[in-house]
């Protein structure tokens, strides 16, 4: 038997701390290696990690909450795969490494040593002492990153609920119960349970807040951006996006407005590659990338986060919306892996979802242009027809912003290919054909 410590791994991109959002094991439990242990929080999502070892849990060294530095020790396992080191017996080898499902490889194992008493009759015995857990309020959780987030926003402890599943798992409904003080609950909900007003509140920054506050705030002092705005008439996009929805092919497919605003943006990098680069500062160049990663801006309980679709230009328009489908929902779910939140070239933020006409859009850094993709309205719009004559007529309009970087872009450049963006749009047919 051998007591080995897990510590928390970088799980990519160099990161170098994370925040233990909840355990999926209790101490005496008996683990697989690939087990699910525990969810993280990085700076780029959440991430769920499985055990290297397999064997019983001895204790969690690190509660829910708490943020550590990578190649801390977060949980003990008893392993039944190597012998302690006992005095005067040299090393013994390094034990088998067992496959992980992650990228990482087995954290280095640190083995404690057993205690050892005289016997009666002079010879030496391990003694093991049993392991005895005394728990007057549980200090690990299994909830989900959304019923956490809504514990948090409510102000309900969650170690004080008595889950009713029987896997354990808190649910939503059991966090509204006790937040609501409804009789028969099966915690008591803290005394307060809303900030009054006038309280003032801190919140910590950590985890996806605080990697976007600093990429923000570098992309903003370093890059020059400029941002140009264009009011167009999206009418034919509309009826477009009505027809494809109707279509057999695109039955079990999520069709809207962004999805033909993303081929207009892949239309628009295809005639002007240079839009699609990036500011190499140590060598002093301009990168202009072979391909279209392009990034959804995505909002989430956790915060914003900029996933991105892979070689976008390749996929034809059927693809493309299925590419966009799983994407949102991934970063909705708060599974988005990060080999999708790394290499992005271009972005998207769709603001009109939140009934915004418009912004100017900071750019994701790396990356030489975003373009913000305001509400769509009925409003009045002057119609041309085909004898030259003007008519006011309700139509479907939107206002597209475009920031750019005008160390790669200059005003020509980034006014020319929001043109073509916007010119896709207003007839979606005639461009895409």
């Amino acid at each position: 038997m051998a007591i080995k410590q897990f510590k928390l791994p970088d799980v990519g991109e160099g990161l170098t701390e994370a925040e233990i959002l909840g355990w999926s094991v209790a101490v005496g439990d008996e683990v697989k290696v690939n087990q699910v242990l525990v969810e993280i929080e990085t700076a780029k999502a959440a991430v769920e990690l499985p055990s290297p070892f397999a064997g019983v849990v001895r204790d969690l060294l690190v509660q829910p909450g708490s943020t550590v530095d990578v190649g801390t020790p977060i949980i003990s396992i008893e392993t039944a795969d190597a012998e302690p080191v006992t005095k005067g017996a040299p090393a013994q080898q390094e034990s088998k490494r067992e496959p992980v499902l992650v990228g990482y490889g087995v954290a280095e194992s640190s083995t404690k040593r057993r205690i050892r008493n005289k016997s009666v009759h002079g010879s030496t015995a391990e003694v093991v002492a049993p392991v005895v857990a005394v728990v007057t309020k549980p200090t690990y959780v299994l909830a989900k990153p959304l019923v956490r987030k809504l514990a948090k926003d409510l102000g309900v402890d969650l170690t004080a609920i008595a889950p009713e599943r029987e896997d354990g798992v808190i649910t939503r409904e059991e966090v509204e119960r006790v937040a609501r003080g409804a009789t028969g609950s099966t915690a008591t909900a803290p005394r307060t349970l809303a900030a009054p007003v006038g309280e003032t509140r801190r919140v910590p920054v950590k985890g996806v807040r605080k990697a976007t506050a600093a990429a923000m705030v570098a992309s903003a002092f370093t890059a020059p951006h400029v941002t140009e705005f264009l009011t167009l008439d999206v009418t034919r996009t509309v009826k477009l996006v009505a027809r494809l929805r109707e279509l057999p092919e695109y039955a079990d497919v999520k069709v809207s407005p962004l999805l033909l605003v993303a081929k207009a943006l892949l239309v628009g990098l295809a005639k002007h590659p240079e839009v699609n680069a990036s500011w190499d500062e140590p060598a002093q160049e301009i990168v202009i990338h072979g391909s279209v990663n392009l990034g959804i801006a995505a909002a989430t309980p956790r915060g914003l986060i900029v996933p991105n679709i892979k070689a976008a230009e390749q996929l034809p328009l059927r693809e493309l919306a299925l590419a966009l489908g799983r994407l949102t929902a991934t970063a909705r779910e708060g599974k988005t892996a990060l080999e999708d939140l790394t290499g992005g070239t271009v972005t998207i933020t769709n603001v009109g979802v939140f009934g915004v006409d418009t912004g100017t859009p900071i750019l994701n850094p790396g990356e030489a242009a975003i373009l913000a993709f305001g509400a769509i309205k009925q409003q009045p719009w002057v119609v041309t027809g085909k004898k030259g004559t003007a008519k006011i007529k309700p139509r479907w309009v939107t206002t597209l912003g475009l920031s750019f970087d005008h160390r790669l872009i200059d005003g020509e450049l980034g006014s020319k290919f929001l043109r073509d963006v916007g010119r896709v749009l207003e007839d979606p047919v005639a461009s895409l054909m």
